[in-house]
């Protein structure tokens, strides 16, 4: 019965070995597949992934992940292995190897930074070490490591470095502007106080000798040969400053010599200096001119009939009465500045002493000339003589009492000059703009120009009097054009390829300074430019500035005119050929027509002999 058992058991145990060993093996057999878990839970973030299916595992791998999922959570799936089995963790990436084991299927990762990582997961079953899973993943860089980031960065760096450069622009500007602004301010107060000092220097000095001081230092002395020197007294001055209040009298001194001061402003004369009662004054300094004895009797007439009024007043108030005795005398006198501190402006000579006698030889209330002054104005004036009156110093010398403008000259009243008066004044003055002129082109007229120069200014000037003179012109006609004849060349000194222009704007620049009206100004522009279409001038004065500009087509010196014509042209426009030259004197000649009666019946050759001579002459004529 023992025996038996003994079998039994030792069976049984045998059989359980064997199925142990079996069993052991189909472990051992299987843990090559058992111990090879996957991921079994993957969170992004606050995202849960189930990701141990094999639609996830496709779905998922090597994912791209943002920024802002940078808490990565791996769970290992441990449901068919031992529980022995340790994890080794390894992120590339991050890591430099593999970590230390862990008995933990759980790793997690926070704050990773962007870029490309792989994560590694292997087992250590046994001492024998079996690698699970590498996970690739990418993380990107947040929106400010981007591309379009860098792109947004220098857009802004740009900008803001433009807003700065804006900005300091702005500040530089208004710190200038602010800097300007208070310049300005100073340059206008020293500007202003600048003019003062003029102002109260020119009525010291003369502008032109007050200038000279003030570049040079000095003012030098001058001769000149037509002055006309004014000397006014007050009848019987000592007496009435005996009897009258002094500051009574020199208030009444202030205001006669107030309006004595305008009046010589007014007739472009040179207040010379007051002496007690004496006022001195001149004209013809400093700028020459050849109208300063009309213009100083024309003052001294205006200063009569101030006092003639002021003398009515008073008498009708039985105050004092106040007289006066003017004298006048046309000569040469030198001119200059004395003194170094207290400057002075002052005029010597025999005229100065003359022009004082014919005052002290006057009567109370009149104009006293002498005869060199009476010769000058006798044309604008009605004098009466008074024979030869002796003179201190000086013998006898005739002597003339003004009394008005010619009648038919006089305007309102005998001391008011008429149209007619002005007119032959202004003819008078033209002479002073032809001595301009004239001297201004010989100085500076280009070589180039052989026609146009200061020979064809003449010839166009003298012309245009023959013509206006003929054609019964009137003297307000003739003085405007003669004065555009006159400066129709000058022109050619600035812009000799648009002169009509040029010589326009002279004459709005120079006329004012002749007394010249700003109508006669535009007259005498429209003169000129009407050359520029000499075709079909519509006036009188047009057709004779023009007949006079083109009379060489009809001279006898033709041939000459021509060869200057050319020599010109050719110098100022090297394009030119002499052929072309030609064909365009060729049609001048055909289609000009003299306008004026005058010219036609001046012209000495016909225009079939030009047009030959044009046709024949060589170019090295």
């Amino acid at each position: 019965m023992k025996f038996s058992f003994n079998r039994i058991n030792l069976k049984n145990i045998f059989f359980v070995f064997l199925v142990l060993l079996i069993t052991g093996w189909s472990v051992k057999s299987q843990s090559g597949q058992l111990f090879r878990p996957g991921i079994k839970i993957f969170r992004i973030g606050t995202d849960t992934l189930i990701y141990h299916s094999e639609v996830n595992r496709q779905k998922y791998y090597n994912p791209v992940f943002s920024f802002r999922s940078r808490v990565l959570y791996f769970e290992i799936d441990t449901s068919s292995q031992p529980r022995d089995a340790v994890y080794e963790y390894f992120l590339e990436g991050l890591n430099r190897g593999f970590q230390s084991p862990t008995y933990y299927p759980v790793k997690e990762y926070t704050n990773l930074a962007y870029g490309e990582y792989i994560f590694h997961v292997r087992e250590n079953i046994d001492h024998q070490i079996i690698d699970v899973l590498d996970y690739p993943f990418r993380i990107l860089p947040p929106f400010y490591r981007t591309y379009l980031a860098y792109v947004f960065y220098l857009l802004f760096i740009v900008l803001l470095s433009w807003s700065v450069a804006r900005s300091r622009n702005y500040q530089f500007a208004k710190q200038r502007y602010q800097l300007e602004r208070l310049i300005n301010e100073r340059t206008h107060e020293l500007l202003k106080e600048k003019d003062r000092t003029e102002d109260l220097l020119a009525n010291v000095l003369p502008k032109g000798t007050a200038d000279e001081i003030k570049t040079t230092g000095r003012a030098t002395k001058k001769k000149f040969q037509m002055v006309t020197v004014l000397f006014s007294d007050i009848q019987g001055f000592t007496k009435i400053a005996e009897s009258m209040n002094p500051e009574i009298l020199i208030d009444e001194l202030d205001k006669f010599f107030f309006h004595f001061d305008s009046v010589a402003e007014k007739y472009n004369i040179e207040k010379i200096k007051t002496i007690g009662d004496a006022y001195m004054c001149a004209g013809g300094i400093p700028e020459k001119n050849r109208t300063n004895p009309v213009e100083v009797v024309l003052a001294a007439l205006e200063m009569q009939q101030y006092m003639i009024r002021l003398k009515q007043e008073l008498s009708n108030k039985h105050n004092q009465v106040w007289d006066i005795r003017i004298g006048i005398h046309t000569g040469p006198v030198v001119a200059g500045v004395v003194g170094h501190k207290k400057l002075s402006y002052d005029i010597w000579g025999d005229t100065v002493n003359t022009a004082s006698r014919m005052e002290s030889s006057g009567e109370a209330g009149k104009i006293n000339i002498s005869g060199s002054t009476y010769q000058l104005v006798k044309d604008y004036f009605n004098c009466e003589y008074r024979g030869k009156m002796p003179v201190k110093y000086k013998g006898e010398i005739d002597m003339y009492f003004v009394n008005g403008i010619r009648p038919e000259l006089s305007g309102d009243s005998m001391v008011v000059p008429g149209k007619k008066f002005i007119t032959r004044l202004q003819l008078l003055r033209l002479q002073d703009l032809e001595e301009y002129v004239v001297t201004r082109m010989e100085e500076e007229i280009p070589h180039n120009l052989a026609f146009h120069n200061i020979k064809h200014t003449i010839q166009v000037y003298t012309i245009v009097e023959l013509l206006g003179r003929a054609e019964g012109v009137s003297d307000e006609a003739m003085l405007l054009l003669r004065t555009a004849a006159l400066l129709y060349d000058l022109g050619y000194l600035t812009k000799p390829d648009n002169h009509l222009e040029a010589s326009c704007d002279y004459a709005f620049d120079l006329l004012p300074k002749y007394q010249y009206g700003e109508e006669q100004i535009k007259e005498v522009c429209k003169l000129i430019s009407s050359t520029k279409h000499p075709y079909n001038p519509e006036t009188l004065l047009q057709k004779i500035i023009c007949d006079a500009n083109y009379n060489y087509l009809g001279r006898v010196d033709f041939a000459d005119a021509a060869a200057l014509l050319w020599q010109e042209e050719k110098s100022r426009n090297q394009a030119l050929t002499f052929t072309e030259w030609k064909k365009k004197m060729r049609i001048l000649i055909n289609k000009y027509e003299y306008h004026t009666e005058t010219a036609r019946k001046l012209r000495n050759v016909d225009k079939s002999e030009q047009l030959s001579l044009i046709r024949d002459m060589k170019e090295n004529h």
